[in-house]
């Protein structure tokens, strides 16, 4: 499809990021692409399909960025100014020779291992343009990294990242009435601000970590609040606050999903989002999504069972997050500016410190788990008793989560 880029009174067949390789070989300059006298005859290394070396030179087999491969060639390696592209192509190299027995590089590559080499190349490719509209996508401050050292799967299919929830036909949600009339919520509520109204305290300490219980329901403050946006009684909706990675795993569980970075205990980590739904219909998807050995449907049964959020191909990065019969991440219903207590959002805490590198697992099945009023500071009046349900997947699938205390069978 033709496109005017930049301003540009000629329509051309190009995407904007293909345009740099037509120019450079056109001798064209361009100060929007970079293109200049000075490097005018530099082309970008898209990526390294195979290596040779004799006794004094090393040589890699070059794809051009915006050529065909038919136009690929041969470059010593002082040409060449890609040393993360080198490295990466080592690095894939080691792990390939790896498994076929081979410590030393040879002189040449066998067919065999240069054809792995291009396939995890384009691989990688694909990953990453994947990431780059993630990043695009997402309306938080915490970047997503996709990476898959397993092997050359790409993207999911028929999936759209997404936000916030997406609502059903013939589904409405409720919005707010009503907000508080605090200037400071903390330490002035007016009237018990918005948790006080509803009989509840506040959820978070001043630092927005948890200070409630896994059972009790959040009620933030909502845009009907007098409470500016630094507001500690705002804290689901400002969104996810940590870079994390999509990773591929390595025993069969699919994508997952590992913080990059440190995660103290009781601290927001992400929501659960998806596409709101009935349950009927939710009963309906579930026989088609057991079939397939996964599901993505969250049942809100807080004070009904009447709505189940589905993420199978409309979510965020929750929808890569795996299960873990010990997981780190717990489960709690949140009203901001909805106030149906039929449909809460779904926000996953932390339930210990998590070091940067971990992986972010919740329990499929959760059950409300007893915990230390001392070390958490939590509510010390809570108790089960007569406390709505806990939104829960709904799964019937073996468990590979590994822990100690695996449970085998999630039914």
């Amino acid at each position: 499809m033709a496109e005017n880029l930049k301003g540009c009174s000629v329509p051309c067949k190009l995407p904007w990021n293909e345009l740099e390789a037509p120019c450079r070989s056109a001798g064209l300059h361009c100060e929007d692409l970079g293109v200049n006298k000075a490097n005018v005859n530099e082309f970008e290394v898209e990526f390294l399909c195979d290596y040779k070396k004799t006794k004094e030179k090393e040589f890699y087999f070059v794809k051009w960025r915006g050529f065909p491969e038919s136009d690929n060639t041969w470059e010593p390696k002082k040409n060449l100014k890609c040393a993360k592209l080198i490295k990466q192509f080592h690095l894939d190299l080691e792990k390939e020779l790896k498994r076929h027995n081979r410590r030393s590089i040879p002189n040449k590559l066998d067919e065999e291992v240069s054809r792995f080499l291009v396939q995890k190349a384009k691989a990688r490719q694909c990953l990453q343009r994947w990431e780059a509209q993630l990043n695009q996508t997402r309306n938080s401050p915490g970047r997503i990294f996709v990476i898959n050292d397993v092997d050359f799967e790409g993207p999911p299919k028929n999936f759209t990242y997404i936000n916030n929830y997406q609502v059903g036909q013939g589904i409405v949600l409720d919005e707010m009435a009503v907000g508080c009339d605090c200037k400071n919520c903390f330490e002035d509520p007016v009237n018990g601000c918005c948790p006080g109204a509803s009989l509840h305290r506040m959820a978070y300490n001043e630092k927005g970590q948890l200070r409630i219980r896994a059972g009790k329901p959040i009620y933030e403050c909502n845009s009907r609040c007098s409470c500016g946006p630094d507001c500690p009684n705002r804290v689901v909706q400002r969104g996810i606050q940590f870079d994390m990675c999509i990773f591929k795993t390595e025993n069969g569980r699919g994508w997952g999903v590992r913080t990059l970075q440190h995660i103290r205990k009781n601290t927001f980590v992400m929501e659960y989002v998806g596409e709101i739904i009935t349950t009927d219909e939710a009963e309906r998807r579930g026989h088609v999504y057991d079939r397939q050995g996964s599901t993505y449907l969250f049942d809100l049964d807080y004070v009904e069972d009447v709505y189940t959020v589905d993420a199978a191909h409309q979510g965020n990065i929750s929808h890569f997050v795996n299960h873990s019969c010990n997981p780190n991440l717990q489960v709690f219903n949140v009203f901001i500016d909805n106030i149906d207590e039929r449909l809460p959002r779904i926000a996953l805490f932390s339930t210990r410190a998590i070091r940067a590198g971990e992986e972010l697992t919740f329990d499929y099945k959760m059950q409300i788990d007893p915990v230390d009023t001392e070390s958490t500071k939590m509510d010390s009046s809570f108790s089960l008793a007569g406390l709505p349900s806990s939104p829960k997947k709904r799964i019937r699938v073996e468990c590979r989560c590994g822990s100690d205390s695996c449970r085998k069978y999630l039914f």
